[in-house]
């Protein structure tokens, strides 16, 4: 039973590598291959080659200034976070909050076979992420060192050390994400915020690693000296790895006592957190107007309320809503110090600081792309949009409007803080504001014209239309090669006729392609959205 188990959850977890569910079908024996090729490109080849990397880095300066133990602390410390952080949203998902509890309580399951099938599942997915440090990590240091059997025995002592944290953390962070999901009540907009906060986590730390690391180097027996007095612990924790088996074997007997108490905590607990449904706030009815909506109005809330109730739909269509006024403060603030220094760099080309401003605005409004996936989200509840006595172009429209909207007021901020920012005559100021806000229109409307021509309504998971369709692929990266066509036309021949005729002529090319495709969208493109 407890194999069966396990066999489900990792099924769960690479479900992706062998069910198509944009077909809603068992993929092919060729792309099983391919896709299980892909992860071992991506783990072994990307994870464990920068891992490598940087094992090659820190092993040789440590190991002659004798800082051996700080090389594993460092180098354990990294796997612990890659193990953790690459595996708490399973733990959050198939450990505590899975949705099929239900079922597997309602069948004669013993409770702690449940229990130890996901603890499994965690501790295999940790492992996973664990071993793409700890392999180059082990080897680099054999390589220097020399091979001892008392060095291997320690080395695999601090991987069963090192897995069974990862496991004991994970279990801690799952555990306190899945309390805090029962008392949220928009999910959502929660989720966005801390994938954002974790990606701009990602790359701070990205860009500062490299200032760390040289810094790390320089000062290694003074940062040495300070964990020695003040967390002997980690000192004790790196000597480990050197080949100290009083350590080894302490430190296994902690961890190990730390998983029992796990195990036995979760059998006490499963149930009650298992069966939790969160929060319910008890509300008194009290009678009261709603004010009647326009049809565009009540087409417009619709897909509005679609958008905000979707993470991935917010984080994959909608990213440009913070980026754009971000960038527009960006500009406000530093426009007249690099603007003047690229149009002198390339004084051949006149004034092109401003086309490369407005360019970067419009790269940033593309990433706004919610009309993109909108008919494709209809799904098999497409027959309710078609069934209302409403014409398919108010459909249309409000898809087309809610990215106007959204991207829209954004980007009047920006381009206003950027104009007044830019280091740049009346009339470039004014372009810069009227063009970003035309293109705007224009990409809203071609991405509803997309829509509209490339659906897909057999998805069981809603990431494949948003995240995985030709059409949202095309809507995106084609309003970037229109962006760079802008600035490289101008680059080539643009410059002669100045900025300001030459993005006045962009500007009038947007705003009569957005009316065609407009007139399109309410004849054609509505018929073809009727016959879907």
């Amino acid at each position: 039973m407890l194999r069966t188990l396990l066999k489900k959850q990792l099924f769960e977890v690479f479900k992706g590598y062998f069910y198509d569910a944009k077909k809603n079908k068992m993929r092919s024996p060729l792309a099983i291959g391919a896709w299980i090729v892909f992860f071992f490109v991506i783990m072994v080849g990307l994870l464990g080659g920068m891992f490598l990397a940087l094992s090659f880095t820190l092993c040789g300066p440590l190991i002659s200034a004798g800082m051996d133990w700080m090389y594993f602390l460092m180098m354990g410390g990294m796997a612990i976070l890659l193990g953790c952080f690459g595996s708490v949203y399973n733990t959050y998902t198939a450990l505590y909050l899975a949705k099929d509890n239900d079922l597997l309580l309602s069948m004669p399951i013993p409770v702690r076979k449940i229990v130890g099938a996901r603890l499994l599942n965690v501790y295999l997915m940790g492992t996973m992420y664990l071993v793409t440090v700890m392999i180059p990590m082990d080897i680099v240091y054999l390589m220097d060192t020399g091979v001892s059997v008392m060095k291997l025995i320690c080395m695999l002592l601090l991987f069963f050390i090192l897995s069974f944290f990862v496991l004991a953390l994970s279990s801690l962070l799952g555990l306190f994400v899945a309390k805090i999901s029962l008392k949220i009540k928009n999910k959502s907009f929660v989720t966005v915020a801390v994938t954002l906060l974790f990606i701009v986590g990602y790359y701070f730390f990205y860009f500062k690693a490299g200032i760390f690391i040289r810094d790390l180097l320089l000062h290694a027996q003074e940062y040495g000296e300070k964990i020695k007095g003040v967390a002997h612990v980690l000192y004790l924790f790196g000597l480990i790895g050197t080949g100290d088996i009083v350590c080894a074997i302490g430190f296994t007997v902690v961890v190990s006592a730390v998983v029992i108490f796990i195990w036995m905590r979760m059998l006490k607990s499963f149930m009650a957190i298992a069966t939790a449904t969160g929060k319910v706030k008890t509300q008194r009815y009290v009678e009261k107007k709603v004010k009647e909506k326009s049809l565009f109005g009540a087409m417009l809330s619709k897909e509005l309320t679609r958008f905000t109730s979707s993470p991935n739909y917010m984080l994959n269509c909608g990213l440009g809503i913070l980026l754009i006024p971000a960038a527009g403060v960006y500009f406000l603030l530093e426009a007249k110090e690099f603007m003047p220094l690229i149009n002198e760099a390339m004084a051949d080309r006149p004034q092109c600081a401003t086309i490369l401003v407005c360019m970067a605005l419009c790269l940033l409004a593309s990433m706004n792309s919610m009309a993109a996936p909108s008919v494709s989200l209809e799904g098999k509840n497409l027959w309710i949009s078609r069934s209302l006595p409403i014409k398919p172009w108010a459909s249309l429209a409000a898809k087309a409007g809610l990215q106007i909207i959204l991207t829209g007021i954004p980007m009047l901020l920006g381009s206003i803080m950027t104009a007044i920012g830019a280091d740049a005559p009346l009339g470039e100021k004014v372009l810069l504001v009227l063009m970003p806000m035309v293109f705007v229109l224009f990409s809203a409307i071609l991405d509803t014209m997309i829509a509209v021509k490339m659906p897909i309504l057999s998805w069981t998971n809603e990431i494949e239309p948003i995240k995985h369709s030709g059409g949202v692929f095309l809507a995106m990266f084609g309003s970037w090669v229109i962006c760079v066509i802008f600035t490289a036309c101008y680059m080539f021949f643009g410059y002669l006729a100045g900025n300001m005729v030459y993005m006045l002529i962009w500007t009038v090319a947007f705003a009569v392609l957005s009316i065609v495709m407009a007139l399109w969208l309410n004849s054609s493109g509505a018929k073809e959205f009727a016959a879907l």
